[in-house]
């Protein structure tokens, strides 16, 4: 448990240091660790939580979160978020569609940062509702909060300025892990939570702690290409991993 909680803080210290959650690997670490996969969801969802829900609030505070827009996405991806935790799924279709998911994550982080100018969107950037159903969906499915996919694409459509676009997929994890959980509940049972909880106790308390150093590190001392080309290398590399061994 050391050692699962160490990778923990580590994922959530990287993660948090570019506005994400860090959902897709807590999932890939624990299924790796060979913990019950009907846990996964349920603790990976939970961990999201704890790292975006302090993110969120100082998005929200320093008036940058573009709430008219941030709410529609949220809004149409929380059902399908819901839906997905309720969705029962197999073992071996969890873990692949898991690995694909890092995988994709992985180049989605190598993506540019910027667009262009936000002030003159692409054509595409109206057609964005249109990808949060699918995003919330599988969000709720396999405990991802869905903003890392969400955000390069934003991006690539000059949907709005950088600090919008990580506020917006910030709400956007938030939010998606709150009704993904539910329907995670709804499905497997509150005995089945109360699991989950009594496992990964330590490993919550390590997202909470590492979310906080990792805002700190992304605001005064490391450099954003760093660190996104190591969360990306970590994903790639637990995504690799996981595939290998299906």
């Amino acid at each position: 448990m050391a050692a699962l909680a160490l990778a923990f803080f580590v994922t959530a210290l990287l993660y948090a240091s570019v506005g994400f959650g860090g959902g897709s690997t807590y999932t890939a670490l624990l299924a790796l660790a060979e913990v019950d996969y009907r846990l996964l969801p349920l603790l990976s969802l939970a961990c999201n939580l704890v790292v975006v829900t302090g993110s969120s609030v100082r998005f929200g505070r320093a008036g940058v979160t573009p709430w008219r827009g941030a709410i529609l996405l949220t809004g149409l991806a929380a059902p399908a978020a819901f839906i997905g935790g309720l969705t029962p799924i197999g073992e071996a279709g969890f873990l692949a569609l898991l690995g694909g998911s890092l995988v994709f994550t992985a180049l989605s982080m190598l993506l540019p940062v910027a667009g262009g100018d936000p002030s003159r969107p692409t054509r595409f950037a109206r057609s964005m509702p249109l990808v949060a159903v699918p995003l919330g969906y599988l969000a709720g499915l396999v405990g991802i909060g869905g903003g890392i996919f969400l955000a390069p694409l934003l991006h690539l459509v000059r949907w709005n300025d950088a600090r919008a676009i990580a506020a917006t997929a910030s709400l956007f994890i938030l939010v998606n892990s709150l009704f993904g959980l539910a329907g995670q509940v709804v499905k497997n049972g509150s005995g089945r939570l109360g699991a989950a909880v009594e496992l990964g106790l330590p490993l919550l308390v390590a997202v909470a702690v590492a979310g906080q150093v990792g805002s700190l590190l992304a605001l005064k001392y490391l450099p954003q290409r760093w660190i996104r080309w190591g969360t990306a290398a970590l994903t790639a590399w637990v995504g690799g991993r996981l595939l290998l061994n299906l």
